[in-house]
């Protein structure tokens, strides 16, 4: 996760395709990343950095038909929002505190899917 180490507002990317997803890695994410595609899911691996505890990496999916497949590591917690037709697969921790990512996913087919490293 990129820092930009300002209090001011925070940085968001944004990814756009109209068919075929995205592969997004931790060291190129900032604080907010958009993900836009008429079809396609979006893959994101956020194995290999480190979230202060106390901290929010949101990621917003808009896609008719795709989902979210996220890894991450066993200590971070999942917040899954948004309206989709597949459910959320995670059996991570649920307790306050640590870092958080949110997932904000908004479609039509596809689910969210957490996997723990």
């Amino acid at each position: 996760m990129t820092d930009t180490g300002k209090a001011g507002p925070q940085k968001t990317d944004v990814k756009v395709s109209l068919i075929g997803g995205h592969r997004l890695t931790g060291e190129t994410l900032h604080e907010r990343t958009l993900t836009a595609s008429l079809i396609g899911g979006a893959d994101v691996d956020l194995t290999d950095i480190d979230i202060p505890d106390g901290a929010e990496l949101r990621i917003t999916k808009l896609s008719l038909i795709g989902g979210v497949s996220l890894k991450v590591r066993a200590d971070v917690r999942v917040e899954v929002h948004g309206i989709r037709l597949g459910g959320v697969k995670d059996d991570g921790p649920s307790r306050p505190g640590g870092p958080t990512v949110r997932i904000d996913a908004w479609g039509l087919l596809g689910g969210v899917s957490v996997t723990r490293d």
